[in-house]
């Protein structure tokens, strides 16, 4: 089989993998320590695999955060670019994979996607109201996100236009932790990026895994389901 590796050296790299062992290893999340060889560097060539701690075992019986690792592990195999090392991607990675297990992983895995997107080149700006250039305060808080522009609206900017805006959960902008209807609008508003500028410029669809946690996440957490990410309409007031 062909595996796929996130490396801290080499960045997204593909590899033959032969053998039953091997290939039991060959699963999303998994952590392994891998050797690559090759005639040439431009060759696939075949990899090694050994195994390392993987978080993927202490949520082997929990579906939704298998389907989270599933998620993430689709969307860098879709986006990162082969062979280079892009900062931070690596080390954003490995940090989700340590945190879903624990109790907060849903948030987590929204901030992760919001940080793959600005390490992509495809950062959000969620510090300051695009319309009046102020950051949020407790009595105009920043609540939506330009569909068009990813940059953040205040409620007063925004209140002609919201239909027309992706909301922004309060623990994007910094407030506490949320609750799972805000998750699901987190999950929203980087879905509607990833799509539109990530994989929608290489005229690409979102990864299925990616759909499927939005699914089950809203299934096991009874959320009302809303617009799919790529719904929101871009048509905009010209300020935002």
């Amino acid at each position: 089989m062909i595996v796929r590796l996130l490396t801290r050296q080499q960045g997204l790299h593909a590899g033959l993998v032969r053998g039953q062992r091997a290939r039991a290893l060959a699963q999303p999340g998994t952590r392994v320590a891998a050797r690559w060889r090759a005639r040439l560097s431009e060759h696939l060539g075949t990899l090694s695999l050994e195994s390392d701690r993987s978080p993927v075992a202490a949520v082997l019986d929990d579906p939704l955060r298998l389907a989270a690792i599933a998620s993430a592990c689709a969307l860098v195999d879709g986006a990162a670019p082969e062979r280079q090392v892009i900062p931070g991607v690596f080390e954003g990675l490995e940090a989700l994979l340590d945190v879903v297990p624990g109790p907060v992983w849903d948030a987590a895995y929204v901030r992760w996607e919001v940080g793959l997107l600005a390490a992509l080149g495809f950062g959000l700006d969620l510090e300051r109201c695009a319309v009046t250039g102020n950051p949020g305060t407790p009595n105009d808080r920043l609540v939506w996100v330009s569909p068009r522009t990813g940059r953040a609206v205040s409620l007063s900017a925004g209140e002609p236009y919201r239909d027309r805006l992706l909301p922004l959960p309060g623990f994007l902008a910094g407030g506490p932790e949320a609750g799972p209807a805000a998750v699901d609008d987190g999950l929203r508003l980087p879905g509607h990026f990833l799509e539109r500028m990530l994989f929608g410029q290489g005229h690409r669809p979102l990864p299925p895994a990616r759909q499927r946690l939005v699914d089950r996440y809203r299934r096991a957490m009874a959320v009302d389901k809303g617009p799919a990410a790529g719904e929101a309409s871009a048509a905009e007031s010209p300020d935002t």
